[in-house]
């Protein structure tokens, strides 16, 4: 597994933009006229550190439970301490689908997160009988964590087997119409590596099938391997077809265990890593490479604040993939 080595400790603190801006000089508007907008520019790059080619954490969480049995699996309470760090050190989160197409439009100085959920259980998603987010699910904690602290949105892309969350009928609808992203985990959570091609591909499309008849005309992008592994033949994880159904993935996500490549640079969408939150800390963890995060900002994606752009240090511009250099900006 990779280590962070020999990277370069920046020797001055990231700066903080002031948010001190001129009112803008009043104008008098022609009757019956809308009054003129102003638009406030996005600030200079280097003010705040920006990098967008540096690393992106993607978070892979299991089951929520006050007594966890399994080495993926954690308590309420550790959920709701690793959302107040990332908010703390100033983390955002984005769907995967957002992730790999570059559509990373946040605040200048922000940095974005992906938080992923495998297995679509009853601890990430239940309802009450009024149909609300059930107390202690992870999508209860998402919703109210976002309640206190607005700017850090309520979204998450939940990769789900058929009959996601006990099969309620309420769950992919409700997710959808909020703003959260369903992936494809396989129809019945299998060992791709131990089926053939047919049955590799069948998996994919009675996955994608149910979620259609579940939340119709809902694009299914992204997909995680179940267990992390690939069919032998890899090029069916990323597209197929079965029963007169063909199916592409943009996204397919494996299960460990570092930070993913910036989607301006060295990303591979076919093998896109994740790092592992659980039960107690572990080599390679999320505690772990938050920290590695923390103590070399200089290697963290850092957002410009103008989502048209594509800033970095000109150092790193061998960095950048060709076919996003009309919106390069080094500085």
């Amino acid at each position: 597994m990779a280590k962070i080595a020999g990277l370069r400790v920046i020797t001055a603190a990231l700066l903080v933009l002031a948010a001190a801006c001129a009112a803008p000089e009043q104008q008098t508007a022609a009757p019956g006229a809308s009054p003129a907008s102003t638009t406030v520019p996005p600030p200079d790059p280097a003010a705040v550190g920006a990098n967008e080619l540096g690393m992106v954490p993607i978070l892979m969480y299991h089951q929520l439970s006050r007594s966890p049995a399994g080495d993926y699996d954690q308590t309420p309470e550790k959920f709701r301490a690793e959302l107040e760090r990332l908010l703390r050190e100033n983390y955002r989160p984005i769907t995967v689908s957002r992730f790999t197409s570059g559509a990373i439009d946040l605040p200048a100085g922000t940095h974005p997160v992906v938080l992923t959920f495998d297995d679509s259980t009853t601890s990430q998603v239940s309802f009450t009988t009024e149909g609300a987010p059930a107390p202690d699910t992870a999508l209860a904690i998402l919703e109210e964590f976002h309640a206190a602290h607005p700017e850090f949105v309520s979204t998450a892309t939940f990769f789900v087997n058929n009959e996601p969350f006990a099969n309620d009928q309420r769950a992919l609808p409700w997710l959808t119409a909020h703003g959260y992203e369903i992936g494809s985990h396989t129809a019945t959570h299998a060992n791709l590596g131990r089926l053939d091609g047919t049955g590799v591909q069948r998996e994919f499309v009675q996955n994608l099938r149910a979620i259609a008849a579940a939340v119709p005309n809902q694009p299914v992008r992204t997909m995680a391997l179940p267990l992390g592994i690939s069919p032998n033949d890899r090029t069916l994880a990323s597209a197929g077809n079965w029963d007169g159904t063909p199916y592409t993935f943009d996204a397919v996500l494996l299960v460990g265990a570092e930070p993913a490549p910036s989607p301006f640079g060295a990303l591979d969408p076919t093998a896109i890593p994740r790092i592992r939150s659980g039960r107690t800390p572990v080599p390679f963890d999320s505690g772990y490479w938050l920290d590695q995060l923390a103590e070399h900002p200089d290697q963290r994606y850092t957002c410009d604040g103008d989502p048209a752009r594509i800033s970095f240090p000109r150092n790193l511009s061998a960095e950048l993939t060709a076919r996003w250099s009309p919106r390069s900006a080094p500085y």
